[in-house]
């Protein structure tokens, strides 16, 4: 139950920021989808003893995946689906408790939310920009024809 609880609100919050960040309406649920995904994989990691940073980058790389599919099939730019799916794993109340730390002179803790804040917000980073590079060397490697099946074609053509 808690489950499906998750996973509605965080599709709902997702899809507020697709319009707060002005997606095309026909994008909103899809945004709202991406952002579910990468928050239930975050969450599900979370509840299985992986860490804040790995669970980060996973649920990074599956927004980033489901994102460039939904932007190659609705032929939009892929920050649509990028930017407001990747909102519910931005580590935020990290960094404010960072700051609030820092202003409290309580400058273990601010070094220590921070380090998690930075590593965390790396991991994201990372997530993102290693999905988009897998995806772009499977796409090179379909056009040119160096999967199994093509190669395979094209050696029982030239026979």
């Amino acid at each position: 139950m808690e489950l499906i609880i998750q996973l509605l609100f965080s599709f709902i919050f997702t899809a507020c920021f697709g319009v707060i960040f002005n997606a095309p309406t026909k994008a909103i649920p899809y945004c709202g989808f991406v952002g579910a995904i990468g928050w239930i994989i975050y969450y599900v990691l979370i509840q299985n003893n992986v860490t804040e940073v790995q669970a980060s980058f996973i649920g990074a790389f599956i927004v980033a995946i489901v994102a460039q599919v939904f932007a190659r099939r609705f032929k939009m730019p892929m920050i649509i689906f990028n930017v407001s799916g990747i909102i519910p794993l931005v580590p935020g109340g990290i960094a404010y408790n960072t700051m609030r730390n820092i202003v409290e002179l309580d400058y273990t803790m601010g070094i220590q939310n921070g380090m998690r804040a930075f590593m965390i917000s790396g991991a994201i980073a990372m997530g993102l920009v290693f999905a988009e590079v897998i995806i772009q060397l499977v796409m090179r490697m379909l056009k040119t024809g160096r999967t199994s099946m093509q190669s395979f074609a094209r050696a029982k053509r030239r026979q």
